[in-house]
Parts: structure tokens; C-alpha cells; sequence
């Protein structure tokens, strides 16, 4: 009784989040950008279907075949926003320095998008791909947006692919949305089987939010039955606020084959939102409200290797804790700084709040951190030591630090 009150205290939350006022007619290109502007370019890969809707391009319906876009969003001066926000334009004229706007947004066919990929990919000198997978409850001008906030706002040094499935944008329509992930499995593996098979690809990363999640574990659970293994050039796969049953998920893991993909799983037991996906779903638990530090849970994600980033309790502006990986300024430069890292971290000036977080980010894991990621900048090392001390985690190099974990409450 007391998940059902949950979950209906938590529905008109979810309402507001889920329709607001946005002005979805934005990919219509400004005629130049602002002074000071920044500009991100993404390659789109989508099963969704075209649209005729100026402004929009593709809709939340199913489209037959894979389709391909370019396109180009302009952030406003970093001194007019901030970190782990849209700011969505007001008008379909938006005022680029204020507001984010379209640069360039053009469909177009599949010889012409490994080009552009191509072109890319040599600017890039890791020769690193990033592939991220939205959640439900998704227009493809705020996948498009969300993405592009997220690149700028991590400063990921890797090409920028967006995935993007046929979601409604409804809240009501989370059937239609688990389907659409099931519909859009074979096309994923593809675009990830043609990316693992480019010979100018060094690596790729997977980024998946919520319901995109699922999507994820899927088509890489397919491609290790497939071929015995997922390709090896797909390095890491960060799972944030995954929409997954915990009893599905580690059956999911083992049938990746060996080796597998790391695999960094960002929970919060503080995400509404997978509150009321478990009633929805009549489901034991979600993963990403997981408490990691509960047994036998804490060891059996241990022994698939799998690495928790606990982010209970870090603030962001997203009311329903579900978004926190992009939201939170903490958490996506944080990301950031591991991709831009190669999953190898220094010491930091002096070590203060650096510590080695090879089990929780590269190889096996063994401990469970109530922090993101590690952070080695001197600003950066600050915000995260307030972070630590506003939720009461365990200070780290230097500090007092839990030795074992703590146990599990009582229910």
C-alpha cells in the first residue's frame, strides 16, 4: 500500500515534467551564430519516423528503416547558463545567446552520414566514439538538445552519436515507449556492429539513460549470443538511472560473453521516477534505486563486475532525481573528466581528494563509493568535497573513510 501512495504522490510530478511549455518547433536553423557561442555537432541515428512538421524532422512514431541526420546546436555563452541546464528557446526564432538553437539540421542518407562521420572522427584525435541512448518520455528535439547539452557541459572528447527511438513524448504512453526499445534493438546493434568494425574507430563508449537503458542491455545481450561476445572496441557502457528489473539485469550481464564491456551503473534511491516505474511494472526492484550497499545485492554485482556510482542524495536541478547524470554539475563533468581521461586517473595537485578508483571504474569491481567518479581539478576537487560533506559520505586520501560498507537499513 505505501508504493501505491508513492507512486500517485509522485504522478503529478511526473506530469509537470512530462508536458511544460517547450516550443518544440526548434531545429529550424538561425541564420548565424552568437559571439561566444558554442557550437556541437552530432551525427543522429534514428528508427523513429520522418515528419513533415517543419521545425521537428522526425516524430515518435516508428519509422521502416534506420534513418541518418546531421545536425548542429549552438550554446549560449557559458557566462549566460548554467552547467546542467537547456535552455530551451522560447520562440521558434530562439536568441542565441541566451537560448540553445539550431545551426544546421538536415537529414540524409546513409553514405553520406559515414562521410560526415568519417570527417569527424579524424578531428578527433583518440579516435573515440560516444553513443548515447535516451530514455522514455523523449521528443527527438529534446533527445537532440539533452545530447548536445551533455557534450558541451562534460567536454567528452569523443564523436558525438545520438541514438534516438521512437518515444511519444507522453507520459501515458510508457507501453508504447518499452516496445519502441524492443522494435530498435536490431537497428543499435548494426549502427554499434558497422562502428566496432571501422578501422578508424579506436573505441567506443555507450552512454544510456533510464528506459534506454533497457534498450542497451538488450542489443548488447544480443550481439553476445551472436557472436559469442560483445566487439571489443566497445570499451565502457554507463548505465544512469537504468530502468531495469535487478533480477533481469544479472541475467543480462553474464550472456555478454567474455571479456565484456566495463560497466558503471549510476543509481539513486532517491529517483521518483523509477518509484513509480517499479509500481507501473509490478517489479521486485529497478536497478537504478537499487541501495548498493544491501547484501546479497551488494556481492552479487560485485562478482558480474560490475562498478555502482552512487548518487543518492547529490543535488541537481531535476526534481525527480532521475536525470542526474547531465543535470547535476557535479556528476557530468565528472564524467567528463573520466572519458577525457582514458579510464586512467592521476593523482591530482597533491592528492587531497584523489583516490584510486580502479574498482570502481576500470577492471573488476570490489567497492562501492558514495561519489560519481573521480576528480583531480583543484575547483573541482572543492565542489566534490562540499558534495561529500552535504550528504554525509565518507571523506577520501587524507580523511577519515569507512573501511567496510555500511549495512543496509532495516525495513
Amino acid at each position: 500500500m505505501r508504493g501505491k501512495w508513492l507512486a500517485l504522490g509522485v504522478l503529478p510530478s511526473l506530469l509537470l515534467a512530462g508536458c511544460g511549455d517547450k516550443n518544440r518547433n526548434v531545429l529550424t536553423p538561425i541564420a548565424q551564430p552568437a559571439p561566444g557561442t558554442s557550437r556541437v555537432d552530432m551525427l543522429v541515428l534514428t528508427t523513429r519516423l520522418p515528419t513533415s512538421e517543419p521545425g521537428q524532422m522526425f516524430s515518435g512514431e516508428r519509422g521502416q528503416d534506420l534513418s541518418f541526420a546531421e545536425i548542429a546546436v549552438s550554446i549560449p555563452p557559458d557566462s549566460s547558463r548554467k552547467v546542467g541546464e537547456v535552455q530551451w528557446p522560447s520562440s521558434d526564432t530562439p536568441d542565441p545567446e541566451r537560448e540553445f538553437a539550431t545551426l544546421h539540421a538536415k537529414q540524409v542518407e546513409r553514405e553520406t552520414a559515414a562521410l560526415a562521420f568519417r570527417a569527424a572522427l579524424r578531428r578527433q584525435p583518440q579516435r573515440r566514439v560516444l553513443v548515447f541512448v535516451h530514455g522514455y518520455n523523449m521528443h527527438f528535439t529534446d533527445a537532440v538538445f539533452d545530447f548536445a547539452q551533455f557534450m558541451h557541459d562534460s567536454r567528452t572528447p569523443a564523436v558525438p552519436i545520438l541514438f534516438t527511438w521512437p518515444s511519444r513524448g507522453k507520459l501515458l504512453a510508457y507501453g508504447f515507449d518499452r516496445e519502441s526499445t524492443a522494435y530498435s534493438r536490431d537497428a543499435l546493434e548494426g549502427a554499434l556492429t558497422r562502428l566496432s568494425e571501422n578501422p578508424e574507430v579506436k573505441e567506443i563508449t555507450v552512454l544510456a539513460h533510464s528506459m534506454g537503458t533497457w534498450l542497451t542491455m538488450e542489443t548488447l545481450r544480443q550481439m553476445g549470443i551472436r557472436n559469442g561476445r560483445v566487439p571489443a572496441k566497445i570499451r565502457e557502457v554507463i548505465l544512469a538511472a537504468p530502468d531495469i528489473d535487478i533480477d533481469v539485469f544479472k541475467r543480462q550481464v553474464p550472456a555478454l560473453g567474455s571479456p565484456r564491456p566495463g560497466i558503471t551503473v549510476m543509481v539513486s534511491q532517491d529517483d521518483k521516477a523509477l518509484a513509480v516505474s517499479r509500481q507501473v511494472s509490478q517489479s521486485s526492484a529497478r536497478l537504478g534505486a537499487i541501495n548498493p550497499n544491501a547484501e546479497p545485492l551488494r556481492s552479487e554485482l560485485t562478482g558480474l563486475g560490475i562498478r555502482i556510482a552512487d548518487l543518492t542524495g547529490v543535488k541537481s536541478d531535476d526534481s525527480l532525481g532521475h536525470g542526474k547524470f547531465s543535470s547535476s554539475p557535479l556528476v557530468v563533468q565528472a564524467i567528463g573528466k573520466h572519458l577525457s581521461a582514458g579510464h586512467q586517473f592521476s593523482s591530482g595537485a597533491g592528492g587531497s581528494l584523489a583516490y584510486r578508483a580502479g574498482a570502481l571504474l576500470t577492471g573488476t569491481a570490489s567497492v562501492i563509493v558514495n561519489v560519481p567518479l573521480a576528480i583531480v581539478d583543484k575547483d573541482s576537487q572543492e565542489e566534490l568535497k562540499r558534495s561529500l560533506d552535504a550528504v554525509g559520505a565518507p571523506e577520501i586520501a587524507g580523511h577519515p573513510a569507512q573501511s567496510e560498507a555500511p549495512k543496509a537499513k532495516e525495513p
